[in-house]
């Protein structure tokens, strides 16, 4: 069975975004990037599905600049055994590769690797659209598992524990399909050092949107970017009647 893991080179979690000087865009300069983490997740477990001996073959795509190889090489010190690279200067977040051009960009790249199986982060942090893996599923006409919290393989079918509101959600999906993850499916490890050496010398093809005959030219722009404005500081009341004063005169809540 082969597995196809999409992932995504985004700002690193722990730095705080800057808007860019044109205000439409982040600033990306001399900042840290790295995989986005529900793509850490979906690695995770494509590479723990091999591990079972479930899986044969697991393959990374990203779609980026040359340093999303960066990303690649990262997941396939993991464990991954090839990666590809669809190179794009388009920016990949706000207002650059929109989650249509990148699922049909996937697609393409599905119908030329025919994976049994395609796992991939729920959304990005840097976008938060929530929208490629589903988006692809369409595009296939493939079953989709969402929010997985635990996903098992069987036997031409894999059974996908979802969280919902009211709870958990089982659903058992017919080969081929899309499943995307979430934080409780399991713990990403790091990768070992005798394993990054090993990755440089894994395959890594490079592919032009062109050559998938996909456009990366976005449909949306972004009118303006700004920061949520700052929390003032709390008061403390000395009684009740005081705090329903406060909340039915000066917030307006009630």
């Amino acid at each position: 069975m082969k597995v196809l893991v999409p992932v995504k080179r985004c700002l690193d979690y722990n730095v705080k975004a800057r808007i860019a000087s044109d205000g439409k865009s982040m600033d990306l300069a001399n900042v840290k990037m790295s995989m986005n983490p529900f793509d850490e997740i979906a690695v995770e477990e494509a590479v723990r599905l091999k591990e079972a001996g479930k899986v044969s073959e697991i393959v990374v795509v990203s779609i980026g600049p040359d340093k999303a190889q960066e990303t690649l090489r990262t997941a396939l010190a993991v464990g991954a055994d090839r990666a590809i690279l669809v190179q794009t200067d388009k920016p990949t977040d706000l207002g650059g590769v929109e989650p249509l051009a990148v699922a049909k960009a996937l697609k393409a790249l599905v119908e030329k690797e025919n994976p049994d199986l395609v796992i991939m982060g729920k959304q990005s942090i840097d976008d938060d659209s929530n929208q490629t893996g589903q988006m692809l599923s369409a595009l296939l006409g493939w079953s989709q598992g969402t929010f997985a919290s635990k996903v098992e393989l069987g036997d031409g079918n894999v059974s996908v524990t979802r969280e919902i509101d009211g709870g958990l959600e089982t659903l058992k999906l017919k080969l081929p399909a899309i499943i995307t993850t979430d934080l409780r499916l399991n713990e990403p490890r790091y990768a070992a050092l005798p394993n990054i050496m090993k990755a440089k010398k894994k395959p890594l093809d490079t592919l032009s949107a062109d050559d998938l005959g996909v456009s990366f030219e976005p449909r949306l722009s972004v009118v303006s970017i700004s920061e949520p404005p700052k929390r003032e500081a709390g008061e403390k009341v000395a009684d009740v009647d005081t705090l329903i004063d406060k909340l039915k005169n000066e917030a307006k809540v009630i």
